[in-house]
């Protein structure tokens, strides 16, 4: 079990063999299939959640049903928003999704506070990966605030690993924190411009120099 856990998380191989038997006694290895519902705003925290293999969307959504990406948790990583919970000993004030299969390692709260009161080594790696987080969501935060929409729509479809984008329009809003309307209008902007082709669940980059501009 404790293999498991440092084959992942590297950082935790520094721990002391206490540290790790109470690591690797305490945590519950669990699967789940895409599309769980992994927690839920108001819901009470289980553990301390590190991901093992796959990738979970936490996002928030508001009063009139407006969703965001705040982050995505992936293999090698833990949860801040469960980290919150945990330290606050408050409830998840965001959803949690398994966008793949995912398997993770749950740490319950006792044992958690536990290695967090008496392990350097452990509460060093916890405040690391959530300082390294808030400053992601810090960036987010801006990009939301004083960024153009355009420039924002742009350079996420830049940043995915090829020039073609399989999702709809609403998958976009959602990561951008919009409306699929407005969203659907600045991909026509776009395409008229002749930098994307839109399909059904589709985008095609066929100009990326142009988009680059507009994301400039």
């Amino acid at each position: 079990m404790q293999r498991i856990i440092t084959d992942h998380f590297p950082e935790l191989d520094k721990l002391s063999e206490e540290s790790k038997k109470i690591l690797g006694d305490g945590m519950t290895i669990m699967t789940a299939p895409a599309g769980t519902v992994m927690f839920s705003e108001g819901s009470e925290c289980k553990g301390y959640v590190m991901l093992l293999e796959g990738v979970v969307r936490v996002q928030k959504t508001s009063e009139d049903g407006r969703e965001i990406t705040l982050y995505r948790v992936e293999e090698g990583e833990s949860c801040i928003m469960t980290t919150t919970c945990l330290i606050s000993d408050d409830d998840y004030g965001a959803e949690g999704i398994a966008e793949t299969d995912i398997t993770i390692a749950l740490v319950p709260p006792v044992i958690f506070n536990k290695l967090l009161s008496q392990s350097d080594r452990f509460r060093h790696f916890v405040f690391e990966v959530y300082a390294k987080r808030m400053s992601m969501l810090m960036m987010l935060v801006e990009e939301v605030v004083f960024k153009k929409l355009d420039r924002r729509l742009a350079q996420l479809l830049l940043d995915k690993k090829n020039n073609h984008y399989e999702g709809t329009h609403q998958d976009l809003a959602t990561e951008l924190g919009s409306v699929r309307e407005v969203v659907s209008r600045q991909l026509k902007v776009f395409e008229r411009q002749e930098f994307l082709k839109l399909g059904r669940g589709m985008v095609q980059i066929i100009d990326r120099g142009g988009l680059e501009k507009a994301a400039d």
